[in-house]
């Protein structure tokens, strides 16, 4: 099983003091224990490397990075994947769905199979 790993589940993963640090971090080890492959996309890990640089510490970053980035399995968006994500924002149309949303969107209906979970 395979399942997207979006900023806000790699973030609360990281902050104790997050509402959601507690979910994240059990359906981190039972993903873990049941060698279930996370999924992310360059962007996504863009955005929590500078959420957790702007809002807890650079030693937040380098743990993300030791940590968790060996688990992932990253899709790196190339021009192909950020004209995708592009077109899909003007198809959106909402303020509210950002330019990572979008790319994670596309990634997840080319990879196919169930992405509902998050950490």
């Amino acid at each position: 099983m395979m399942v997207f790993a979006d900023t806000s589940a790699l973030f609360a993963l990281l902050v104790h003091d997050d509402d959601m640090h507690g979910r994240a971090k059990a359906n981190f080890e039972y993903f873990m224990a049941n060698h279930t492959q996370l999924l992310t996309s360059s962007y996504v890990l863009l955005e929590t490397l500078t959420l957790l640089q702007r809002r807890v510490s650079l030693e937040s970053v380098w743990d993300f990075n030791h940590k968790i980035m060996p688990l992932l399995e990253v899709v790196w968006a190339d021009a192909g994947w950020h004209s995708r994500a592009v077109q899909r924002l003007q198809v959106e149309k909402k303020r509210s769905v950002s330019l990572t949303d979008c790319l994670s969107f596309e990634i997840m209906e080319a990879w196919g199979g169930p992405y509902g979970l998050h950490l």
